[in-house]
């Protein structure tokens, strides 16, 4: 059995996605799409006193409409790098984890990418190493696969001889079950279930970003993530 999960690189993505990528054999970053405003892939969210807070990577879109994801130029005149080291600094100093993990991330970001992709594929493969995933990883830019969204997906799990695909629950209403059963490959959805555990703020808001889970529960963090699978 090769169970397989496809999903775009984002922007320190949340629980949910690193879930996806714990329970496959092979997990690839459709990193060779159009770039979708307005979305997960340059922003997630942190906790905050109040509740929760957005971070966003500014990108330079003005004329750029049809570009993909991988020709997307972050907007280093916004100064954001430093925006969000703040937040970090003034949400998470006082969380068990924050010393241990906070400065890898710090060094990751300083780095100033020039492209969204290559962040939010170094960001994520850090998460990934963080939180002990032994996944192997694939990038769709480099699998030269054709199609467009079931097509596509059917083609790379062909490509990586896929059993059984792993997808999330938004997938439901494009994805079409008929031509994976054609191909002998079985289309399973996540089904995920937000577990809750400590966060520094009383209250627990769901749907943040994993290192809000890492600052707070450390070594733990797979171990929650997972459990709450349905």
């Amino acid at each position: 059995m090769k169970r397989i999960s496809i999903l775009q690189p984002s922007y320190l993505p949340w629980l949910g996605y690193f879930d996806q990528m714990a329970r496959v054999n092979a997990f690839v970053f459709l990193d060779d799409v159009q770039f979708t405003r307005r979305d997960w892939r340059n922003r997630n969210r942190i906790r905050t006193q109040e509740g929760w807070a957005w971070l966003t990577v500014p990108v330079i879109q003005k004329g750029k409409f049809e570009q993909t994801l991988l020709d997307v130029e972050i907007d280093h005149s916004k100064q954001w790098i430093g925006k969000h080291l703040k937040n970090f600094r003034s949400h998470y100093s006082k969380t068990p984890q924050f010393g241990f993990y906070f400065p890898q991330l710090e060094s990751i970001l300083c780095k100033r990418h020039e492209r969204l992709v290559d962040l939010c594929l170094e960001t994520c493969l850090w998460l990934k190493e963080s939180l002990g995933i032994e996944t192997a990883i694939f990038r769709s830019s480099e699998l030269e696969v054709e199609g467009s969204k079931t097509g596509r997906i059917l083609n790379i799990c062909r490509k990586l001889s896929a059993t059984h695909y792993l997808s999330g629950d938004s997938a439901r209403d494009y994805l079409r079950e008929d031509r994976f059963s054609r191909y002998n490959i079985e289309l399973e959805y996540q089904n995920y279930g937000h577990p809750e555990y400590p966060q520094r703020y009383s209250g627990f808001e769901p749907y943040l970003s994993v290192v809000d889970l890492l600052f707070n529960c450390g070594g733990d963090s797979l171990n929650i993530l997972i459990g709450s699978t349905g």
